[in-house]
Formats: C-alpha cells, structure tokens, sequence
C-alpha cells in the first residue's frame, strides 16, 4: 500500500485500530451494514473492507457457526487424538457443530479443542457437560523448567510490578548506545525463525529520521509444537513487555503493539491484565518515571491466519488489509507499521532482550557460539515421557535434549519435526548425532527454527505427513505469489491422489514443483515447506517406493 493510499484511506493509527474494528464488527453482525458504515467512517471501500474479513478464518460465516473446534496440528494428528476427540464432540454438539482450529498450544497432552472462548485438552473431554454448562473446571499446567547454566528467560527476578519498576528506571537512564551495545555483544539473534542479530535491528531503526516508530511484538505463534510464547505471554509477561518498552526507549518510539493470535485467550488475558497494571503504576504513558520518555502499549488479536507469523503480513493486518505478504526491501526497520519505522521482535527475542540487561550480555554470548548464542527455550511434545518447555544452552548435544530433559519417548519414533511445519523432518538417528545449533541444522539440510520438537511414530505413514504438509500450506498461503497460490494446491492434489490410489506421484514434476516453491515464493511459508518434504523423500523413500511413478529413463 503506497503512502498517499495509506494517508487517504484512514488506517492509521493504533487507537480505535481498523483490524480490531473489523474484527469486531464482523463479529456481532453478519449483515452488511456494520461493515458499510466502517468502510465509510475509514475512507475506504466497502469491497476492501469484505477483502479483508473474509481472509481471517475467524471472521468467516461458516467458522461462526460452529460450537467447537478441534486442534488440527502435526503434534495432535501424530499422537492420533483427532478422531475419537471429533466424535465425542460432535455426539454432544452436532456433527455441523465442530470445526477445527490449527494448534492450539497444547502440544503436550493433545486432545486440544476449543470451546466458547477458552482452550481445553488432555483429560477435559471427559469433562464436555460440566464445560457446556458454563462451569469451571481446573486445567493441568505444562512442565517448565530450566537446563540452562543461566536463567535468561526462566529467572524470577521480573514477576511483579515492584520489580519492574526498578529495572524501568535503570534501564531508561542508561544511553541508548550502551544498551544497542549489549544486545549486539550478546550476540542475540531473533528467535522466531529468521535468526537476524537483534542488536543490528534495534541499531537501524534507532538511526532513522522519522517523527513516528513502532515496536510490534510478534505473538502470532502458531507453528504446531511450539507453546513457548504461551508460557513467556502467562508465566513471564512482564519479561516481554520490558523489552517493548527498552526498545521504545532506545529506537526512539512512543507505541507498541503485541499481535497476539485469537487461538491464545489465556496469554491475551494474562497481558491484558500487566498492560493495565503498569499503566495503573504509571510506568506506561506520558513522561515515564518523571522523565521525557513516554510509551504506551496496545493489544491487537489475530483472527485465525498462520501467515500473520511472517512481519509484513503481521503488519498488513494490523493495518486492517489482507495479511499478504509484501516485497522486502524496504525493511520494517525502514518503512514498516503505517509506512513508519519499525521494530518487530518475537516474544522469545524480548524476553531475552530483558534476561540480558539483567545478567549481562557477556554471560549470554559466553553460551552456544556466534551464531546460535545463549539459551533457548525448546517444547517437547506429548510424545516424549517429560512433556513441557525448557530453557536449554545453545548447542546443548540433541542426545541429552531427547534422552534426559525429554527422558526418552513413550513409543517407538522414526522421525522428529523441529522448528513447525516448515522445519525439517529429522531421522531420529540423525537428530540424536546433532546439536541444538542453528547453523549445525542448516548444514545438515534442516531447519532448527524455534526449536519446537513433534515425535512422528514408526507407524506414522511418512505420504500422510507429506499431504498434511501441503494441506496446510495450501489453507494458510497469503495466496499473493503464483508459486505458493498454486504450488501448495498442486502438492496437495498429488498427495491426494496417492492416499487415493488413483494417480502415483510423479517425482520428476514434484521436484521441479518444490524448486520453483523454494526460489519463487514470497516468504517463508511456501517457500520453506520444500525442506520438510525433501527430507522426507530422502530419508523415507522407501517408505512411499509403492506410491511413486518411476521415471523412465
């Protein structure tokens, strides 16, 4: 969206902000008036205002029709929970009743649904009249812990406002290039996949000429295994919310906003409630602990698209348009948030922020190595006897993250997923001769990413997993570029078929597919779902030697 565009069309701004008026307006009216009347109030097109509801799964008249929502994850279809959750829901509720959603972050004890506003799973299904009739019932908490030989995300030296406070002060009286310092030394690089040093970020942006910046936190974690944001946004939030308001101070911004996925209720409940008590002990707003910096925070929840993960979709649906993807450069750094400079940082990556002004970046950079430096937190799924998020050192060897912070598995496993869909598959002998290291994964020819970890059972079909892979691609594609638009659905289509035993799978048109999703897509989304499903063709081949068309030569 160009500049003039964006000035005319009334988008701007983070107060009565334009997603949110959507969201909301398409939520408590399915007629078109509420939303005629929007697009009036905010200069724009009733069309482009229709564009935007109908790409957000949430905001869709079929979704809203529903009761309840079953958790359609890797982890959850690994485990093999889907089924018999489906049907015990849809024998209280109606089969047209139960739909689905994609991970809802409880990947340690699956049988994961949704239901009227609120995540269930494990043994709550045996609970569905109590929770139909409104009552509460208690919920098991997941297992964290930390191996680290440093506490940067799992301390407890930011759980209270008294706290806060005296770090607040110290940390916005310190220069601005010292603390850019520290960051950069530290050696942080952004964990949400992307890996850029965070210090570099924060330094760009800090030298731009600009009369507007923004700090958006990106909460949109909605990669199957990961419930690591979950734990920093209930358990830590105060971690997080700290380092929106450091990097307000050192870029130069007055405003953030944390993207926080609808799928989330309890961590936008749990940030809801330290926003308001910060802005109760008047260390959020104007002229903060008496001095000339003023900040303020803003909450904007998703409403159901993977793609919002990617920053320059994020920023799109902040700006209440279609989450596509955009062309990169510019930069957020540069031209982000309502063509503003712009800081993005993923939850993980401002908790660290803070652990490392607490405990000194010299600590943080002593960890791991250059590139993959201090610790990391890493979900175990259901799979593994000890389930829950940890904080490990970087580098720790992947034989001791399975064998004594996992304590082994609970069935025989040929394979893990580490990083989401779009990490690689990792034969469970190779991943056990690796180390948790970013660049060690990458020249293996697999992806760490976040570090989330889902088990697939030796009895697993590797051709399902492959299909779930491009189903779900094809679902949550922005849809902006070709490759990924028709890629993901050419995949699925093959995959189909194979399930279907009507066509085998042509290897020699998969492989160019895959190259042309790799080298032509957009972002990462369609663009490294090809690591996943080449790992596996490698590695398990044989797997599928029945359901492949052998080229003739």
């Amino acid at each position: 969206m160009s500049k003039n565009i964006s000035k005319l069309s009334g988008r701007i701004g983070l107060k009565n902000n334009l997603f949110q008026k959507i969201s909301e307006t398409s939520l408590k009216s399915k007629k078109d008036e509420g939303m005629k009347a929007l697009a009036e109030k905010y200069n724009m097109g009733v069309s482009t205002a229709h564009g935007a509801e109908s790409f957000y799964e949430f905001l869709r008249p079929n979704h809203r029709e529903k009761k309840a929502f079953i958790c359609n994850g890797s982890a959850c279809m690994c485990a093999g929970t889907q089924k018999s959750l489906k049907n015990k829901l849809e024998s209280k509720l109606g089969k047209d009743k139960v739909g689905t959603m994609f991970c809802l972050g409880y990947c340690y004890e699956n049988h994961a649904f949704h239901y009227d506003g609120e995540n269930y799973a494990g043994e709550d299904i045996n609970k569905i009249d109590q929770i139909i009739k409104g009552e509460n019932i208690k919920q098991k908490k997941f297992t964290s812990k930390s191996f680290a030989s440093t506490n940067f995300l799992m301390d407890e030296k930011l759980l209270n406002i008294d706290q806060f406070k005296k770090l607040l002060e110290k940390f916005i009286n310190t220069e601005k290039k010292e603390i850019i310092k520290s960051l950069t030394n530290s050696n942080l690089c952004g964990r949400g996949g992307a890996g850029f040093p965070t210090g570099m970020k924060w330094d760009f942006c800090s030298r731009e000429k600009s009369e507007k910046k923004y700090v958006v936190c990106n909460a949109d974690e909605g990669d199957s295994g990961a419930f690591s944001d979950r734990y920093l946004l209930e358990v830590q939030p105060l971690k997080v919310l700290l380092g929106m308001i450091i990097c307000g101070y050192v870029i130069g911004s007055d405003e953030g906003v944390l993207y926080i996925r609808g799928e989330y209720p309890k961590s936008i409940e749990s940030i809801n409630g330290s926003i308001n008590a910060l802005k109760n002990s008047k260390l959020l707003g104007k002229n903060i602990l008496g001095t000339n910096f003023s900040f303020d925070l803003n909450i904007c929840i998703g409403q159901g698209a993977y793609i919002c993960g990617e920053e320059t979709a994020l920023i799109a649906s902040i700006e209440g348009r279609r989450a596509d993807v955009d062309v990169r450069p510019p930069f957020p750094v540069t031209e982000g948030l309502y063509k503003k400079p712009t800081v993005v940082n993923n939850v993980e990556t401002l908790a660290a922020v803070t652990g490392i002004l607490i405990h000194g970046s010299n600590k943080f950079s002593s960890i791991g190595n250059k590139k993959s430096a201090g610790t990391k937190l890493v979900c175990l799924d259901s799979l593994f006897n000890n389930p829950g998020v940890y904080e490990i050192n970087m580098c720790t060897p992947m034989k001791k993250v399975i064998n004594e912070i996992g304590g082994g598995f609970k069935e025989s496993i040929k394979a893990l997923q580490i990083g989401g869909p779009l990490g690689g598959v990792v034969p469970i002998e190779i991943a056990e001769k690796l180390n948790f290291d970013f660049q060690e994964f990458t020249n293996a020819g697999f992806m760490l990413g976040h570090g989330s970890i889902v088990c697939i059972p030796k009895n697993f079909k590797m051709i399902e997993y492959i299909h779930h892979l491009f189903e779900f691609t094809a679902e949550e594609s922005c849809g902006k570029c070709f490759p990924g638009r028709l890629g993901s659905y050419r995949g699925k289509e093959m995959f189909d078929q194979a399930l279907k035993k009507i066509n085998k799978i042509p290897m020699k048109l998969l492989n160019e597919l895959l190259t042309t999703m790799k080298e032509g897509c957009l972002c990462a989304l369609c663009g490294a779902i090809p690591v996943p499903i080449t790992n596996i063709i490698k590695y398990f081949g044989d797997e599928m030697k029945n359901d492949i068309l052998q080229e003739s030569k």
